[in-house]
């Protein structure tokens, strides 16, 4: 049974930074994508960015470009997604998602086989 499990979110001023994890059990993703994806309240889901591991293509929203960072642990079975400079439009619970079917855009959520229970993040200004 696959699991993605979440953790790091929380509340933070505009302007400061936060590290958010998911850690993954009954997949490897070896040469698979891992994403991040967000939804704001009432809004639909966004792909934030999406890493290839094995290749360790990375992929990014442009509202986040230059500010947030993924990264992978392959031998913690973890993704991280650093975020810098947050903004409050930032605000927004943040997803991980995993295995992206075949042909599917990183972007799209509907793209993706596995997700997580999503984690809050708040960015006040």
């Amino acid at each position: 049974q696959v699991q993605l499990v979440e953790s790091g979110g929380g509340s933070v001023q505009a302007g400061g930074s936060l590290t958010l994890s998911c850690a993954s059990s009954g997949y490897t993703y070896n040469r698979d994508f891992m994403a991040w994806f967000r939804q704001p309240t009432g809004k639909e889901r966004e792909g934030v960015a999406a890493i290839w591991s094995g290749y360790n293509n990375r992929y990014y929203a442009d509202s986040v470009k230059g500010r947030f960072t993924i990264s992978q642990d392959s031998a913690k079975n973890t993704v991280y997604l650093q975020m810098n400079s947050l903004k409050p439009e930032d605000t927004a619970v943040y997803y991980c998602a995993a295995s992206l079917v075949s042909g599917g855009a990183w972007w799209s959520p509907d793209a993706y086989a596995y997700w997580g229970q999503g984690t809050q993040v708040t960015v006040s200004s």
